[in-house]
């Protein structure tokens, strides 16, 4: 017994530090390489040496991450390139097979440390399936605050936009004035459009990509009100004027329906937390009431039905708590 606590505690010691490995070593390694590797060049050129950069190098390359080979192994389903979708969506800059693999290992070192406490196996992998779904859940929530900032950001950006084709200037230079002039992340994403004009890429192009990058209908009426107005030589200022004002409109029409909506979802909040709130105090005051639960194979199967219901009860509450406008 004791040779098993002390190999499900280092499986699991190891996936919490493989996991806070990847959270913050892998990033400031990358960034620091980049620096290095610019500060290299930087240095070549100034002595008058060749720049061992070929033509290739302007091409993005999708670097490999250290889980590869998973992803190898399941990308024919393409939930890789979803979750890198996702994560790129997000601007974090890991890779989907190593965050695959990171979940792989909570998943395994969870499931042998809870042996320790709950021994039906259907209990315990449902509480480390919950475990890890962690990273993704970070991911997700990093990418819709994101998302949510852009979208309050994009009311004054068409308004800086119609401003500068009203002065007389381009396409190109209205994009150009929203990748300086505005704050993150808007003015991240317009950069990269303009980086890949620059690149050589057509204005229809780096417009697409920038909405595969930020999956937003209001977004994806400006793009296509941009392509129209190079296509056809429309007057879009106007346009472009009634978009920003109904976009301004509905996120005024969210804000005040999550005002009116508060308190049922404090409500719905505090529904959710009382079984887990009640568990935790039978666990001290009543632990033969929990034991039943995780030891009793009847009891285990309520359980496991209870857990599962809730989560079900959470995602259906939290979609009727947030409508789309």
């Amino acid at each position: 017994m004791l040779l098993f606590f002390l190999v499900a505690f280092l499986i699991f010691a190891g996936a919490l530090f493989a996991a806070g490995y990847y959270v913050f070593a892998i990033p400031e390694k990358a960034a620091a390489g980049t620096v290095q590797q610019r500060l290299r060049e930087l240095r070549a050129h100034a002595a008058g040496g060749e720049r061992r950069t070929s033509r290739a190098d302007l091409f993005r390359r999708e670097e490999r991450g250290n889980f590869a080979w998973l992803g190898e192994l399941i990308s024919g389903g393409g939930a890789l390139l979803k979750l890198q979708k996702i994560i790129n969506q997000a601007d974090m800059k890991y890779r989907a097979a190593d965050v695959a693999g990171l979940t792989l290992l909570l998943f395994l070192g969870a499931f042998l440390a809870l042996g320790l406490f709950i021994p039906l196996m259907a209990l315990r992998a449902v509480f480390a399936v919950l475990i890890a779904l962690i990273p993704l859940f970070i991911i997700s929530r990093r990418r819709t605050k994101r998302l949510a900032k852009f979208e309050h950001q994009l009311p004054d950006s068409i308004d800086l936009f119609n401003r500068s084709m009203r002065a007389g200037h381009n396409i190109q230079s209205g994009l150009e004035t929203i990748s300086t002039e505005s704050a993150d992340p808007m003015k991240q994403e317009f950069k990269k459009v303009m980086e890949e004009m620059g690149l050589g890429s057509t204005l229809d192009a780096a417009l697409h990509n920038l909405g595969e990058r930020m999956p937003l209908i209001d977004l994806k009426f400006f793009i296509t009100g941009l392509i129209l107005q190079r296509q056809t030589g429309a007057n879009m200022v106007a346009v472009l004027e009634n978009l920003s004002m109904l976009v301004r409109e509905r996120l005024s029409l969210q804000e005040k329906l999550k005002a009116a909506t508060a308190q049922q979802r404090y409500s719905a909040t505090l529904l959710c937390g009382m079984p887990v709130g009640f568990a935790i105090v039978l666990w001290f005051m009543k632990p033969e009431y929990i034991d039943i639960l995780m030891n009793d194979d009847t009891g285990s199967k309520f359980f496991i039905y209870a857990v599962i219901s809730e989560i079900l009860g959470i995602l259906v509450i939290r979609k009727m708590s947030s409508p789309k406008i």
